[in-house]
C-alpha cells in the first residue's frame, strides 16, 4: 500500500503464531506483545484467534493493537495456541469485514488464517470456487486460501493446507490455527519473510524476528521458501511443496519495511542500511558540512553516508511521534503542509551549513521536495538529496497497491529532472548493484519495482502500467 502522506510504501501486514500445549504460556498476551512489535507492518487493524484445544475463538477490530485489545480484553482468551495479524489493505477494502485473521467453520472443522502478501492467481480460483457452490463473505485472497483448505477436508488438514497450497501463487507468509495445530507457510519464492522462535517448548512464527525480541524468544531460523511447517504436541515438522524454489525477498524489506533490529533471512537489517549508506557515498561522493537523515529508515543509511565520507552526522530533522494513523490531510495543499508538521528541522544544526540529506527512496516526490524546502528556510546553503535504493520505476503487485506507474515519479523522470522538481542541489541514487552489495548475501531478491522483472508473472487482467490489486 502506498501512503500519500509520508510519501511511502506501506508495509503490507504482519502476522505471529504460538504454540503452547506443554507450557500453557499465556498465548493471548504474548500475541499481543508480538503483534506490538510488528505494528509498523500494519495500522488499519488487528486481530488474535485463540485455540483451547477443542475451539476456535476471534477478537479482532479496526485500529491499532493497542486500541483493539487491553487487560480487560486478552484476559479471558485463555488456550493452548493463537494467531494474530496486524493489517494494511492491500487486496480488499479497509473494513471490518476483511480484518483478520479470518475464521470459519468446515467439515474439517474450525480453521483460523493470517495471511501476509498477495496472490495473483486470486480472481481465477475464486470464480472456480464459486461456480462450485463457495460463498465468500470478504473481499481478500485470503479467504479463497481458507476455502481451498476446506475442499480437501477429507484428506486431514496437513493434505489440505498443502493442496491449497499447491494451487495458489504469488507472494505470501501464511500462518494457520486449527484446534490442535499451528501451521505455517512461505510462497515458493520467498517474497514474504516468515521465521521460527522457541520459548522454553513453546514454537512461534513471526513475519520479523523483532516479534521474537519483544517476547524474548530464542530465533531459531527463516521458514525456508515453499516449506510448511506444521507445529502440535509432538513438536516441529517440515514438508516441502515446491520443488525448484529461489529465495527472492522483496528488495523493500530491506529498505523500509523491516525494523532495524530485525534479521531476515541471514541478513542483519540494520547492517545492510548502513552499508547502504557506506556504498552510496562511493558511487555518489559529495563536499559537505553535515550528513543527516530522514527518520526513522534514513538513519542508518545516513551513518553509513558519514561513515564512509567523514562527514560528521548530526540530528538534522525531529520527527512527531504522536501523529499517527488518524492524522488527516485532505488536499494536496495540505498534505504538503502536513510535513511541516510531522517533521520539524532542527535548526541549530543546519543553519549555515551545506547538507547531504539521506532518505531510504522516493516515490513520488512531494515529501522529498518539501524536505528540501524546510531545510532552506532553515538556513542550509546547500542541499544534496541521496537516496539509499535504486530508483523506483515500476509497480508491485505482490503486496503494495501501486495502480499505475504514474504514481511514481521515477517511472517517467530520470534523475536529473528528479532532482530539478525536488529543488535540490544535487541528487544520487543507490544504483542495482550497489544496493546488491550492500546486501552481503549470496541469495536472490525480487527488484521487481527497480528493473520491472518479476519472479511471478502479472495477474491475468493486470499490466505493469495500471494495477488494481496488490
Amino acid at each position: 500500500m502506498y501512503d500519500v502522506e509520508n510519501d511511502k510504501f506501506k508495509e503490507e501486514c504482519g502476522v505471529f503464531g504460538i504454540y503452547s500445549a506443554k507450557d500453557k504460556l499465556d498465548v493471548a498476551s504474548l500475541t499481543y506483545y508480538g503483534l506490538y512489535a510488528l505494528q509498523h507492518r500494519g495500522q488499519e487493524s488487528a486481530g488474535i484467534t485463540i485455540s483451547d484445544g477443542e475451539s476456535l475463538s476471534c477478537t479482532k477490530g479496526m485500529g491499532l493493537v493497542s486500541e483493539v485489545f487491553n487487560e480487560k480484553v486478552l484476559e479471558p482468551m485463555k488456550g493452548i495456541s493463537a494467531i494474530g495479524h496486524v493489517r494494511y489493505s492491500t487486496t480488499g477494502s479497509s473494513n471490518i469485514m476483511n480484518a483478520q485473521p479470518l475464521l470459519s467453520e468446515f467439515k474439517l472443522g474450525a480453521i483460523s488464517i493470517g495471511h501476509n502478501g498477495n496472490l495473483v492467481n486470486t480472481d481465477v480460483i475464486r470464480e472456480l470456487l464459486e461456480d462450485a457452490g463457495c460463498i465468500f463473505h470478504t473481499s481478500t485472497d485470503s479467504e479463497v486460501i481458507l476455502n481451498l483448505i476446506s475442499r480437501s477436508a477429507k484428506k486431514g488438514v496437513e493434505r489440505a493446507v498443502v493442496e491449497a497450497i499447491e494451487a495458489i501463487k504469488g507472494a505470501y507468509a501464511v500462518v494457520i490455527l486449527t484446534k490442535d495445530k499451528l501451521i505455517g507457510v512461505r510462497d515458493p519464492n520467498g517474497i514474504r519473510p516468515l521465521c521460527i522462535g522457541k520459548l522454553n517448548d513453546s514454537y512461534i512464527l513471526a513475519s520479523e524476528s523483532c516479534a521474537l525480541d519483544a517476547v524474548q524468544a530464542d530465533f531459531v531460523r527463516d521458514v525456508n521458501p515453499g516449506e510448511i511447517v506444521i507445529i502440535d504436541e509432538n513438536g516441529i515438522k517440515s514438508i516441502n511443496v515446491a520443488e525448484k524454489t529461489k529465495c527472492e525477498t522483496c528488495a523493500f524489506e530491506y529498505i523500509y519495511f523491516a525494523r532495524p533490529d530485525s534479521v531476515m533471512d541471514e541478513i542483519n537489517v540494520y547492517s545492510s542500511r548502513v552499508r547502504a549508506g557506506m556504498q552510496l557515498y562511493k558511487e555518489s561522493p559529495v563536499e559537505a558540512d553535515i550528513v543527516i537523515g530522514v527518520p526513522d529508515s534514513g538513519i542508518a543509511a545516513a551513518e553509513g553516508f558519514s561513515i564512509a565520507s567523514g562527514i560528521p552526522y548530526k540530528m538534522g530533522l525531529i520527527k512527531n511521534k504522536y501523529i499517527g494513523r488518524t492524522f488527516i490531510s485532505p488536499s494536496q495543499d495540505l498534505r504538503e503542509k502536513a510535513v511541516s508538521v510531522k517533521m520539524n528541522v532542527l535548526k541549530v544544526n543546519v543553519e549555515g551549513k551545506r547538507v547531504v540529506l539521506i532518505d531510504d527512496s522516493i516515490v513520488r516526490g512531494t515529501t522529498s521536495r518539501k524536505l528540501v524546502e524546510l531545510l532552506r528556510r532553515a538556513g542550509a546553503t546547500e542541499v544534496h538529496f541521496k537516496v539509499a535504493s535504486p530508483m523506483v520505476k515500476f509497480p508491485c503487485y505482490f503486496g503494495i497497491d501501486i495502480s499505475s506507474r504514474d504514481e511514481l515519479i521515477g517511472a517517467y523522470k530520470t534523475a536529473e529532472q528528479v532532482n530539478e522538481h525536488i529543488s535540490a542541489d544535487s541528487i544520487g541514487y543507490l544504483s542495482i548493484d550497489g544496493f546488491l552489495e550492500s546486501l552481503k548475501a549470496d541469495k536472490g531478491f525480487c527488484l521487481g519495482c527497480f528493473r520491472g522483472v518479476y519472479p511471478l508473472s502479472a495477474p491475468i487482467g493486470a499490466s505493469k502500467d495500471r494495477l488494481n490489486k496488490c
